[in-house]
């Protein structure tokens, strides 16, 4: 299917040139080819996916951006985190007896006048950043880079320019006039991770601090233009990898700081994104991430039962050891790690289980909130964690905000990929008095909690983003800020300390906490009159348990059963759920 006429890594233009030229030479008319593919995306899916090349792609990284040439493919990951609207472009353009396409191109190839016969197309922008709170363990390791050739990455600057001189010289013509989609934020699109131990993770291998600082990265954000491609498939805060033609030719900045572009339109959305600061990538393909996929080894695995208990054993034994060998807490620790929001019913959030550890003091962070955090650090690939005190609450951005004047969203400490951990140390907050953007930010943060909402700012008004992030808070005693679904008093009986865990059994854990919390869960109808009658005398027992306490009870089972690798409700788990839950109540006495 795939000629060897085709370079595919370092001439991708060639592909879509000549797959158009065949196109035309059919007879097709040019005006019948926007939003449709002529033969191009077919090759580039087989070299990719049927040939496994796409470990040939080089990853934007800061280390690769160094040495990827321009016009040639690249993958790119990354959480998208505005979308500036959507531009037009000339799409085709007749050379003489000839016509030619500026598809996955920011510059014309040759010169056209005012009078050429054109073909205005319209293709979508969407502004990328790296994923925020990606833990180091999941960056692609240089090896996979390496996959290249070294010679073609080192090729000198003159072969770059001698290449760009001969094929994409850009040239400037008439000024079009923007498309109204262009001025605006398509704000509505969001809609559109022992010897049992390691046994289990031999068995895997075998078939398969502070907020600042994590926020900030060094890798670059990225245009990405989208072709051909519904709307709805890609909504904010989203991740996905996107593999295309990486565009940051320096002709291009130049053109741009004069207001146009060399394909004749007027770069308005973008004129605040420099093409030597944020690379443009026009991508032929794209996928969406889950936790998943940032496991260094995703190789499928059935998550059996036998493999799951052993892996769920081990990691028990490990959060008890970090928590001072806390078990009520190491048990109520994990149940957390595996929730995530699996429905939504009359706008409450139906499967998240946040949780506050109470207790804690600022020695008690120093010993036991570090070792914790550390550990979750290595097994959950997007955490965060925020110094709660009255200064940050009275600073800091958390919601995303529309900026008109840049024409750009903002973005917040709060605007978080799915399936982010969040944990809140609440210890170091003190007396002091809270201003109307701290007050605003305590707000933010209980609905977070409460309702798994971020209300992005868009100045003239304010929209409700869903997400499903999980909270976990620290503090001495309950929260009065952040009202956690499950209040656990932390009781240490020993010294934390950090047990040496070997690379496999840390990846067979991540397997275990990113498979276990997809599974699918139902509650047969005859554990369902259980549940039922037992909640009844609970309700019976205790006034004061709210509808909310009893959907907690449904969740907890629901999460005790899938850290079993059960797909439904059994009896000996609902028992485990009113133990615990009962010895917490104790504890809370």
């Amino acid at each position: 299917m795939v000629g060897p006429q085709y370079d595919f890594l370092s001439n991708p233009l060639g592909a879509v040139r000549s797959t158009f030229d065949t196109a035309i030479a059919s007879g097709t008319d040019p005006s019948s080819l926007e939003g449709r593919d002529w033969g191009a995306l077919p090759l580039f899916r087989h070299f990719l996916f049927e040939q496994s090349r796409i470990s040939q792609v080089p990853l934007l990284t800061p280390t690769t951006i160094r040495f990827v040439r321009p016009n040639t493919l690249v993958r790119f990951r990354g959480m998208i985190q505005d979308m500036p609207g959507n531009e037009f472009y000339v799409g085709a353009y007749k050379d003489g007896s000839m016509w030619r396409t500026n598809k996955f191109m920011d510059v014309l190839q040759s010169p056209i006048c005012s009078s050429a016969d054109t073909r205005i197309w319209e293709r979508r922008l969407l502004y990328c950043v790296p994923v925020p709170g990606l833990s180091p363990w999941t960056e692609v390791s240089a090896e996979e880079f390496g996959n290249l050739s070294m010679d073609w990455m080192s090729d000198s600057r003159e072969k770059r320019m001698r290449d760009d001189e001969s094929s994409d010289m850009p040239v400037s013509c008439d000024k079009v006039q923007d498309s109204p989609n262009t001025k605006r934020m398509r704000e509505g699109e969001h809609s559109s991770a022992a010897s049992h131990s390691s046994g289990a993770a031999t068995d895997i291998a075998s078939s398969t601090t502070s907020l600042g600082s994590e926020i900030v990265s060094n890798s670059p954000p990225c245009i990405v233009k989208i072709y051909d491609s519904p709307e709805s498939e890609m909504k904010l805060n989203d991740i996905f990898e996107f593999v295309g033609i990486l565009t940051s030719d320096p002709e291009l900045q130049e053109d741009n700081e004069d207001g146009d572009l060399s394909d004749g339109f007027s770069e308005d959305t973008l004129r605040h994104f420099p093409p030597n600061q944020v690379p443009r990538l026009h991508c032929f393909i794209h996928r969406k991430l889950g936790i998943q996929d940032f496991l260094q080894n995703n190789h499928t695995v059935e998550p059996k039962p036998d493999l799951v208990k052993g892996l769920r054993e081990a990691l028990l034994r490990h959060l008890t050891t970090i928590l001072g060998n806390d078990d009520v807490t190491s048990h109520f620790m994990l149940l957390h790690l595996l929730s995530k929001v699996h429905a939504r019913d009359n706008g409450l959030a139906v499967g998240k289980l946040s949780l506050n550890l109470t207790g804690f003091k600022k020695e008690t962070v120093s010993v036991f909130g570090k070792q914790l955090t550390l550990v979750l650090k290595k097994l959950l690939p997007l955490t965060f964690c925020i110094p709660l005190t009255v200064e940050y609450l009275n600073t800091v951005s958390l919601a995303p905000k529309k900026n008109y004047d840049t024409n750009r969203l903002e973005t917040g400490v709060l605007q978080l990929a799915e399936g982010s951990h969040l944990i809140v140390d609440e210890t170091k907050l003190e007396a002091g008095t809270l201003n109307s953007v701290g007050v605003d930010n305590c707000r933010l943060l209980k609905n977070l909690m409460e309702l798994q909402e971020v209300e992005y700012d868009f100045k003239y008004y304010k929209m409700d983003m869903k997400t499903d992030a999980q909270l976990l808070v620290m503090s001495e005693g309950k929260s009065n800020i952040l009202p956690a679904d499950v209040i656990v008093p932390f009781q240490p009986s020993t010294l934390s300390y950090s047990e040496a865990v070997t690379p496999e059994v840390l990846e067979a854990w991540r397997w275990y906490l990113a498979t276990v919390r997809q599974l699918t869960h139902s509650i047969e109808p005859e554990m369902q009159k259980v549940v039922e009658r037992d909640l009844v005398a609970a309700r019976q027992a205790d006034r004061t348990l709210s509808p909310q306490d009893l959907s907690r009870l449904v969740t907890m089972g629901r999460l005790m059963s899938l850290s079993y690798g059960e797909s439904s409700l059994s009896l000996e788990h609902w028992q485990m759920v009113k133990e615990l839950e009962r010895l917490r109540k104790q504890r809370l006495q």
